[in-house]
């Protein structure tokens, strides 16, 4: 792709690159690094390997932080999100959530972190949350101040992962409880970290603040200390994330989508106070949905590379087009393909029988399964350290 100023470039980018990234793709105005291992040597497979088997560090910097702070940043906040911050996030928490629009349409699923009592850094995913909070607030109607600040994360991933964290910060980072926070700092630099992660592996991020200016100190020095756990710079692991059912903005799905068709009616409480999109979210339940995102099990050869395009899904016996897949990859744990579609409820019944048209391999058969496909209850993240 065209590499120019019109996108931005993350702190960690120089160093991303010299380390083998050889595909990006654009996420919040930021090239975002999609591949380094080259299909000859194992491609995006070997880099499940090193996030599976060992530890892995991503740069992850398009986590763009949204920081709102101020005596109402509480009250702001839960305006913006659909569950309840006072009863959900206690300080130095963390918590993924979920944002919508007056029409109950998605507009992002970031990990709210609560960095203080008055403080709040969303760590959003592929949309303009700082237009929207902006502009939400531009009456000033809430006391509280929303920037974009100079904090950048990369995320440490991998079952040696809390080995190479405790060797840079001591033994507390085992203390960590799933999705808290602590502040610390790295080679002399302040960070906060979380036990979070975009893999459902055990695993970290390191949010580093003034990254731009204290990028050069911190990735080496994370290399260097990852030596001994054969630490593998990488891609986010878009086959480990599928396995594990977790959702990517843009791509299973975007403002269109309300929450109840993508899976996450878990993440509405209507019983609390107006929110955003509150009022839509309660007519689109008691309605209920015409489309939903289910799991396939889909033969073909293995699927190793990023959708090119929505596939289209078939009804086995008529052969009419019933909904599309938004991602799909092979699972080496499962050893098949696997894949996220949109379908009608006539195809929602796990053991349905329908068709896939894939690009390469044509039409091949699929079944309606269970998601997330492995680990459903999120053993492998929350394991004690």
């Amino acid at each position: 792709m065209l590499i120019s100023t019109r996108v931005r470039k993350s702190p960690w980018w120089h160093m991303s690159k010299a380390a083998g990234c050889r595909a990006y793709t654009t996420y919040n105005h930021m090239y975002h690094p999609r591949s380094y291992i080259k299909p000859e040597d194992g491609g995006l497979m070997a880099e499940y390997k090193f996030l599976t088997e060992h530890v892995s560090m991503w740069d992850v910097a398009v986590e763009r932080q949204i920081q709102v702070k101020g005596p109402d940043a509480a009250a702001f906040v839960n305006k913006l999100i659909t569950r309840d911050v006072n009863t959900l996030l206690p300080t130095m928490q963390a918590r993924y959530v979920i944002l919508c629009n007056q029409y109950g349409g998605v507009i992002n699923d970031p990990v709210l972190l609560r960095v203080a009592d008055d403080e709040f850094w969303f760590s959003i995913s592929d949309s303009d949350v700082l237009l929207w909070a902006q502009g939400v607030n531009s009456s000033g109607a809430f006391n509280a101040d929303i920037h974009e600040i100079d904090v950048s994360p990369v995320q440490i991933q991998g079952p040696k992962s809390a080995s190479l964290m405790e060797k840079m910060f001591g033994p507390h980072v085992r203390d960590i409880p799933y999705y808290h926070i602590i502040h610390d700092t790295l080679n002399g630099h302040d960070v906060t970290i979380s036990r979070t992660g975009f893999s459902a592996e055990v695993g970290f991020e390191i949010y580093l603040h003034d990254a731009m200016l204290n990028a050069d100190d911190v990735w080496p020095y994370i290399l260097e200390q990852g030596e001994e756990f054969n630490l593998g710079v990488i891609a986010p692991s878009h086959i480990r994330r599928l396995e594990a059912g977790i959702l990517s903005y843009g791509q299973d799905m975007d403002i269109e989508n309300n929450p109840y068709e993508v899976r996450l009616g878990w993440q509405v409480d209507l019983s609390k106070d107006d929110f955003i999109g509150k009022q839509a979210l309660v007519r689109i339940k008691e309605e209920g949905v015409q489309q939903r995102l289910v799991g396939l099990k889909v033969g073909g050869e293995p699927i190793v590379w990023y959708n090119e395009d929505f596939y289209m899904v078939k009804d086995s016996d008529s052969g009419d087009d019933v909904g599309y897949v938004t991602s799909a990859f092979w699972s080496p744990t499962l050893e098949s393909n696997i894949a996220l579609a949109v379908m009608p409820p006539s195809h929602w019944r796990r053991g349905t029988k329908v068709k896939v048209q894939l690009p390469n391999d044509g039409v091949v058969d699929a079944e309606v399964v269970r998601v997330p496909f492995v680990d459903p209850t999120k053993e492998r993240p929350k394991t004690e350290l």
